[in-house]
């Protein structure tokens, strides 16, 4: 089988999105002037473009995308050059973009607990997988490939 992670990440990310914006209803706090709010969006397309090409190396590789299934293949192509977690990556840009472009605190705030729960209960788990898997060839990359940027 594949890893057994806390919680499915784009879920994660969802409810935490959802919690801050939620945060923002009841308790609204601005996040930043208005003149940088257009920055939400540019984050929230880099986002965007970051997944689709994350995605486009799974499934090149021809390796589940899914974390509960086994994967075939270590990814260190595209976005997995530089980064180890690029989908990751794309949901917290897609989460900070969304709240910058809200303008709220609570929704970029929520970060906090999303990357600390992703950070130990889902990351730290797919890599002992990976390296009980892949072994000395995981190892490598690991060495050679930061976890986020």
């Amino acid at each position: 089988g594949g890893v057994i992670v806390v919680a499915r990440p784009p879920v994660v990310y969802l409810v935490s999105i959802l919690v801050g914006l939620g945060l923002d209803r009841v308790a609204p706090r601005t996040l930043v002037p208005r003149a940088v709010q257009p920055l939400g969006p540019l984050l929230v397309l880099l986002a965007v473009v970051l997944f689709v090409l994350s995605v486009r190396e799974f499934r090149r590789a021809q390796t589940p995308i899914r974390t509960r299934k086994p994967v075939t293949a270590i990814l260190d192509t595209g976005p997995y050059r530089f980064s180890r977690n690029p989908i990751y990556l794309a949901f917290t840009l897609l989460q900070l973009g969304i709240g910058i472009w809200s303008n709220s605190v609570w929704v970029v705030g929520m970060l906090v607990p999303t990357l600390v729960l992703v950070s130990y209960g889902v990351i730290a788990r797919e890599e002992r997988y990976m390296e009980g898997k892949f072994g000395d060839e995981y190892r490598r990359y690991r060495a050679a490939v930061r976890r986020w940027l």
